[in-house]
């Protein structure tokens, strides 16, 4: 998203909205027992489902999603994961025509019923967007562009809420030519605090 065509107001705006996203979403260890993926404990995490399964945010932040989906001309979006799939649920409320449509992507194909790997009425011959909630090493988000790639869909992109600048993943996923954009980067690995403005 081109930031410099904002106006002010409308940046102020985004800026309240992903910070609002990341007070609801922060968790830290003063508040509960948290891990990473070895099982040692950690200061602090993002767990965005809390504010996305939350009706009071859900419908905001799919209007956002959809307006920086429309600007590059997308309207089918893809999730892969718990942290996703409230994302493409959130977009296909914002009204817009064409209407969106969204798919939820599986690990694996389902081995029974319609056995598919991306679940819902995705066009195959148009583009789609990855959506994910948080891009840090890259990792998920390129196994899900491989998944959804090896199902014959053309992946133009990856919309987030936000991106851990200080780690590998944007340039990961941009050197699978793609374009990354996200709703907040986050510019501090050890700081719960500190944000960038970059809405």
């Amino acid at each position: 998203m081109d930031r410099s065509s904002l106006s002010s107001s409308a940046y102020a705006d985004l800026v309240d909205l992903g910070r609002r996203l990341y007070d609801r979403a922060l968790v830290r260890r003063e508040e509960e027992l948290i891990t990473d993926p070895r099982g040692q404990p950690i200061g602090w995490l993002l767990d965005t489902r809390v504010p996305m399964l939350d009706g009071a945010l859900f419908e905001e932040v799919g209007g956002v999603l959809a307006e920086r989906l429309r600007e590059r001309g997308v309207h089918q979006v893809v999730g892969y994961g718990f942290g996703a799939y409230p994302l493409v649920c959130s977009v296909l409320t914002a009204d817009d025509d064409p209407v969106f449509k969204g798919g939820l992507v599986r690990e694996e194909a389902k081995g029974h019923g319609r056995r598919r790997l991306v679940e819902g009425p995705v066009d195959e011959t148009q583009p789609v967007a990855l959506l994910d909630d948080i891009i840090n090493s890259g990792r998920s988000a390129a196994k899900a562009l491989e998944l959804v790639r090896g199902e014959g869909y053309e992946v133009v992109g990856l919309l987030t809420l936000f991106n851990f600048t200080w780690s590998s993943g944007q340039a990961r996923i941009e050197d699978e030519g793609l374009w990354v954009d996200s709703l907040l980067d986050l510019n501090l690995r050890e700081s719960t605090n500190s944000t960038s403005d970059s809405a």
